[in-house]
């Protein structure tokens, strides 16, 4: 592979703080952490389009609000994008036949800025001097509005209210002449955590921002490259893993073979540590181990924190399942599905009224009495939010009959916001930022109450205490630590309103 740098051609950032602006969330009905973006890229392959909406449905859990595809065939974009799932719209050999050609990319949308609206939906695509261009992003700028603002005042009009966009009006209004250097030129005036992946007529590029926040791998299907977020992409069309971009690389992708570049200053990687929590999906391999692993492991350091005497391991479904598994076998206490979870039910549902939204939680979940009643029982989940979900589950199993319930957490307790392309809630509405662990057991109705550490975290992600000076990777939302800027926060410049057009999907 090809290594060289882009040196003395780039312009150097500004020196101007940096900010962010959060996400506006819906504070009524979220009490998880919502999947970030999906991407999936390929160039070269016949059936391009068919194996990105396969790619797609692998990286369905990490957005599941809206999906899109952009395909290139002999000098002509083609796009579909739609709102709802994978299968709900790209489930037909029309939909494939519209979007013909050998290389497409594919995004499945978590909004973590802007409305979930048709023009929202990504990849976007502009026609550049250079061309037809699309892009498709995963992550959050945290100078998105200062940048916007900049841009609006020349001249730009933004046709969405999403901070992708911002990048691409950077690359249109660069004043260099090589598209490479124009991608560049934009990447020094972002600050954020960001994995895109953009598409040319005739190059797939791919870029990770310098603190590898944000994953994104290289792949290859018969020779075709591939850029995309999870290898659980790859796995779903027989694609082979070839390595993990890493942070601050640029990988342009050709038809005669793939160069990297090193354009962006570095930095000491800080992957997000959630994504072994939480994010990715479980038969996913990150740094060489499988997510399911890691997961387990996370569970045997917290079932050897945190012991307490119990008849059965129940983990809160799904997401806490292998955590369930790891802490069952290291405590010698038998491990039982005492919760059924319902996966038929959308994130859509129509509650018409207070009485019918009481019944959320039994929507989507329903005690297994036959596992639970009379026993002492702990419930292992990835995580607490705001707590409404966690203390609705306690009590569904106290109704089943459980003598005692205690409750054990996959990870420290969640006390900050993520700015850097996870929807979390704000830190007033965090249940650990108001509340210390004994007031949130109070609060949750549950006999005891526990985290693992965040050295224990560490420890089952990497093999090393968490180390204080240079953190290992971003765990933000546990301790408070921000590694990137965060200028719009800091500036107080969050913009209060990103569109004047209001409108229904």
């Amino acid at each position: 592979m090809k290594q060289r740098s882009i040196q003395d051609r780039m312009v150097q950032s500004s020196g101007m703080e940096l900010t962010t602006h959060p996400y506006f969330v819906d504070s009524a009905n979220n009490d998880k952490f919502h999947e970030e973006c999906g991407v999936f890229g390929i160039i070269g392959s016949p059936d391009a389009a068919a194996h990105t909406v396969l790619g797609l449905h692998a990286l369905q859990h990490r957005g599941q609000e809206a999906a899109g595809i952009v395909s290139h065939n002999r000098g002509q974009f083609y796009s579909h994008r739609s709102l709802g799932h994978v299968g709900d719209n790209f489930n037909s050999e029309a939909v494939i036949s519209s979007l013909p050609g050998d290389a497409a990319l594919g995004h499945n949308r978590y909004a973590t800025t802007g409305e979930t609206i048709l023009r929202n939906v990504q990849p976007l695509f502009a026609e550049l001097q250079s061309g037809g261009f699309a892009i498709g992003h995963n992550g959050n700028l945290t100078n998105a509005g200062t940048l916007r603002s900049q841009l609006v005042q020349r001249g730009c009009i933004f046709q969405s209210t999403m901070d992708s966009e911002v990048i691409i009006h950077l690359i249109a209004t660069s004043s260099y002449r090589d598209l490479l250097d124009k991608i560049v030129d934009a990447l020094h005036a972002v600050v954020g955590a960001y994995s895109l992946v953009a598409m040319t007529d005739d190059r797939l590029i791919g870029v990770r921002d310098p603190m590898g926040v944000r994953p994104l791998i290289l792949g290859r299907l018969d020779g075709a490259p591939i850029l995309t977020s999870e290898t659980c992409a790859l796995d779903i069309i027989g694609a082979d893993f070839v390595r993990e971009i890493d942070p601050g690389e640029m990988v342009v992708c050709d038809y005669d073979g793939i160069e990297s570049l090193s354009p962006l200053p570095t930095a000491k990687s800080r992957p997000c540590i959630f994504e072994y929590v939480y994010f990715s999906r479980p038969d996913s391999i990150t740094k060489g181990r499988s997510i399911y692993s890691v997961r387990k492991a996370i569970g045997a350091q917290l079932a050897q924190e945190n012991v307490v005497e119990v008849d059965v391991v129940i983990p809160v479904p799904d997401s806490g399942t292998p955590a369930a598994i790891g802490y069952a076998e290291k405590a010698g206490v038998p491990f039982e599905l005492g919760i059924i979870r319902n996966h038929y039910v959308g994130r859509t549902f129509i509650e018409p009224s207070q009485n019918i939204r009481n019944f959320g939680v039994k929507l989507k979940h329903n005690a297994n009495r036959a596992e639970i009643e009379g026993r002492r029982v702990v419930l292992v989940d990835d995580s607490i939010v705001r707590g409404t979900t966690s203390k609705k589950i306690v009590q569904m199993v106290r109704d089943a009959g459980a003598a005692e319930v205690h409750m054990r957490i996959a990870s420290p307790p969640t006390a900050h916001p993520c700015y850097y392309g996870i929807d979390t809630p704000s830190r007033e509405e965090l249940m650990a930022a108001q509340l210390d662990v004994d007031a949130m057991a109070k609060q949750i109705c549950v006999d005891s109450l526990a985290f693992i550490s965040i050295d224990g975290l560490y420890q089952a992600v990497g093999g090393a205490n968490r180390d204080f000076g240079e953190p290992q990777f971003c765990d933000a939302c546990f301790t408070g630590e921000y590694p990137i800027s965060l200028v719009d926060l800091a500036q107080g410049r969050l913009p209060t309103q990103l569109s004047l057009l209001a409108e229904h999907s």
